[in-house]
């Protein structure tokens, strides 16, 4: 059977294969342009790790975006997050990471406040604790986390300063009177 396409069939056909070689990479740049916002915490959200429900303990709660998940992994301490991150096994794509701003935040009830952990100013080894005990305090201005360890004691640190020593889960949950 000899199939035969006239001028118009070419034309029309040339024309669809244009436009979908166009419109294909445009539609992938729009998903692109739409910025992560973090989800917020309900007093039903529970820690990816333990099953703890965040809402019930203080201190920053954190939140990872992994590139084709729909939802989050939530954590309801920072040394978990960090925990996470730097580990060597850890190799899915991230698309963002969140803390919240312990300078707006309540520490008892942190709700809202979400910045992203990259750009965050954070205390380590204070004497104030978070839902797994000794955590790592977490500001969006470097002034606010100054202020934090005037009263509270401990050093700042940037994002890249953190290393797997300083997130060791294995005491943590030994501090914490509540579990």
């Amino acid at each position: 059977m000899k199939t035969r396409f006239n001028r118009r069939s070419l034309l029309l056909l040339a024309a669809g294969a244009a436009f979908a070689t166009v419109s294909l990479p445009g539609c992938g740049r729009q998903d692109e342009a739409k910025p992560l916002v973090a989800l917020e915490i309900d007093p039903r959200t529970t820690c990816d790790l333990d099953g703890m429900l965040l809402a019930d303990y203080p201190g920053p709660k954190a939140q990872i975006h992994f590139v084709g998940l729909a939802t989050p992994m939530f954590f309801c301490d920072t040394v978990e997050l960090f925990n996470t991150l730097l580990r060597p096994e850890q190799v899915r794509a991230i698309a963002a990471v969140f803390v919240q701003n312990m300078g707006k935040a309540d520490w008892e009830q942190p709700r809202g406040q979400w910045i992203d952990a990259k750009a965050g100013i954070y205390v380590l080894d204070s004497k104030r604790h978070g839902s797994m005990g000794p955590t790592i305090a977490s500001f969006a201005q470097e002034a606010d986390a100054q202020a934090f360890v005037k009263q509270w004691g401990g050093r700042v640190l940037r994002y890249a300063e953190i290393k797997p020593e300083m997130v060791d889960l294995s005491g943590g949950a030994l501090h914490d009177s509540r579990m």
